[in-house]
């Protein structure tokens, strides 16, 4: 591994790559501490760590838009709205894509007609930063967020707009510059910064509530321990969190990467005297072809009965008809939220359902199929054309199910150890969840673009082993 890390160094194109990358990145990181204007931190600090602590569907949507933001929604910073907008628009363009026949028409064309698309992607992420940002300041607003003097200057308003919009657009400008000159995916590595950011506190809170607080080399950087204290986990909890944690990486990993070969025979063919052909291949499906669209999906839907429930209870509970209906409002907002069974039943179903939307809108066998035949290859035993477009279907729904299952316990894996055990969900979010599963994807596709540059030199990469001289194989030239 370490022969591996300076081999990086001594190539000097993959070099300037991956330190143009983290150069990116830290200027992300430097956007997140530029607040905006006329907002009192302090008061909106407070304000949302106490609505995170509530369980209810406010820290719901919190928590599902910090995935994307980093944190900055809740300091309300320059880059508050992060790179979702963005996300939101791609999302878009790619389920209309499936059921407009003109934009897939434009799909089709190449990277002419996909450039056009990314162009129309652009101007709707625009859109959406405005209506977004202008909600957001509305709330704010509402709760009495702003200081008196700016919330009264009718120039407040357009100014966080514009601020909000430009640091969105900023951000989806670094990743198309860390695409172009860097190494990785940019969109995604700026989502994982995101996400690895808070793991400092998880950490933290870990050693705050538990006896790793009472080691003696750690009291000069901790407050001082009372005599008093009980810590709120043992020793064995501590074990059980960092082996839960391995586990569920190493489950991550063997999700995203895990695939279902199917053997595919090339058909000969001859030309002169020479027969061409017959090689055997796989055609490989990915066992969570979906992602994490599933769990981003459940999660947004998951929010709105939380919140009419809320609403409902409310009302009924101040109203002069109180009875059966105020009991059942109340009874439904209490179950309904985060880490209670009807709410994990409810997202367990949700997962299921968009996990199979999924691959009915982005996986089509016909065309599959139709491209088998037209490269003149074949699944053995079965023949082209609507048979072999009906056993790819068949494979699909059965792996998928695979898939969805794992992926509905990450999904509610941290939402339960929250509530069952009493953890700040700063520190269960790494357990599972949408965060996790976007960091090891995005962590496995940075090192295979690592691990490419480094064997396409002749250098031994992080995934495989080379000879004693830290190379790989030698080329062989023809005898």
């Amino acid at each position: 591994m370490i022969k591996a890390l300076l081999n990086v160094f001594k190539i000097p194109e993959l070099r300037n790559k991956v330190l143009f990358t983290l150069g990116m990145l830290v200027v992300y990181r430097i956007g997140f501490w530029v607040p905006l204007p006329g907002v009192n931190q302090e008061t909106m600090k407070k304000s949302m760590q106490q609505a995170a602590t509530e369980g209810s569907a406010v820290s719901s949507l919190l928590n599902y838009v910090n995935i994307f933001s980093g944190g900055s929604l809740s300091q309300s910073t320059i880059f508050g709205l992060g790179i979702m907008p963005y996300i939101t628009a791609s999302i878009i363009f790619q389920l209309m894509g499936s059921a407009i026949p003109a934009l897939k028409k434009l799909q089709d064309e190449g990277p002419s007609g996909r450039q056009k698309i990314q162009e129309w992607t652009r101007y709707a992420t625009v859109g959406l930063c405005i209506f977004q940002a202008a909600m957001w300041l509305a709330y704010i607003n509402r709760l009495d967020m702003v200081y008196a003097n700016w919330a009264t200057n009718p120039l407040w308003w357009p100014m966080c707009i514009i601020a909000l919009t430009a640091g969105t657009v900023f951000m989806m400008w670094l990743g198309e510059q860390i695409d172009r000159y860097g190494i990785g995916n940019g969109v995604s590595l700026i989502i994982m910064a995101g996400i690895l950011s808070r793991m400092p506190q998880a950490i933290y809170w870990v050693i705050l509530n538990s006896p790793i607080r009472q080691l003696g080399f750690l009291r000069p950087v901790l407050p001082e321990t009372e005599q008093s204290f009980e810590p709120q986990i043992g020793w064995l909890g501590v074990a059980m969190l960092a082996a839960g944690f391995i586990a569920v990486v190493a489950g991550s990993v063997l999700l995203t990467v895990a695939q279902r070969r199917i053997p595919v025979q090339q058909a000969k063919h001859t030309r002169g005297r020479q027969v061409f052909g017959g090689q055997r291949s796989y055609l490989p499906l990915r066992v969570n072809h979906s992602g994490v669209m599933p769990i981003i999906f459940a999660s947004s839907l998951m929010i709105f009965p939380a919140v009419i429930f809320r609403s409902l209870s409310e009302q009924a509970g101040t109203g002069d008809a109180a009875g059966w209906w105020a009991s059942t409002m109340s009874w439904l907002s209490t179950n309904f939220s985060v880490g209670e069974f009807p709410y994990v039943v409810c997202e367990l179903v949700l997962i299921y359902f968009f996990a199979y939307f999924w691959i009915t809108v982005q996986f089509s066998p016909e065309d599959m199929a139709k491209q088998l035949r037209e490269h003149g290859s074949f699944i053995p035993g079965l023949r082209p054309g609507p048979r072999t477009a009906e056993y790819l279907e068949t494979v699909m729904e059965r792996i998928t199910f695979v898939g969805a299952s794992f992926l509905a316990v990450i999904a509610v894996l941290p939402s339960v150890v929250n509530k069952s055990m009493h953890i700040d969900y700063s520190v269960t979010q790494f357990l599972g969840g949408t965060g996790l599963l976007i960091v090891v994807a995005v962590a496995l596709d940075f090192v295979q673009r690592v691990e490419a540059n480094l064997l396409m030199r002749n250098y031994a990469g992080f995934l495989g082993s080379g000879g004693e001289d830290g190379k790989g194989p030698r080329m062989r030239g023809p005898r």
